[in-house]
């Protein structure tokens, strides 16, 4: 097995067993970068294909960026509650749409009254 070879298997074992950890709760700040690595050669394009979004330690937090959102380009924030217990609010800026504009990821940090976080990242699907 080359080394690439053995890169890729090793991503993909991680992807398959970081759902099994959805149920913890947050217990703490989440700040990990779970940032998606867009690939404009495979066609990534937010305001052709929408977003792709992950939520670092999430336990059932949502986040949906329309592509109208991204064509707008302007501060908004996101009510990330999902089918977890508590929320979150998650606020992206004119400059964050922007860079998903020009197919560039980006990452931000949520909120909550309880003072703890998660990462939450946007790619160009």
């Amino acid at each position: 097995m080359n080394r690439k070879t053995f890169l890729k298997k090793t991503a993909g074992a991680v992807l398959v067993a970081v759902p099994a950890y959805s149920f913890l709760a947050c217990s703490s700040s989440d700040n990990g970068s779970d940032t998606p690595i867009p690939d404009p050669s495979a066609g990534a394009d937010c305001i052709a294909n929408g977003t792709a979004a992950t939520i670092g330690g999430n336990h059932g937090h949502t986040i949906t960026v329309s592509k109208a959102d991204v064509q707008a380009a302007v501060d908004k924030t996101y009510a990330i509650q999902g089918s977890s217990g508590h929320g979150h609010n998650c606020t992206l800026t004119a400059a964050n749409f922007n860079s998903l504009k020009s197919k560039t990821a980006i990452s931000v940090t949520s909120t909550n009254d309880d003072g703890h976080t998660h990462s939450v990242s946007v790619s160009c699907a």
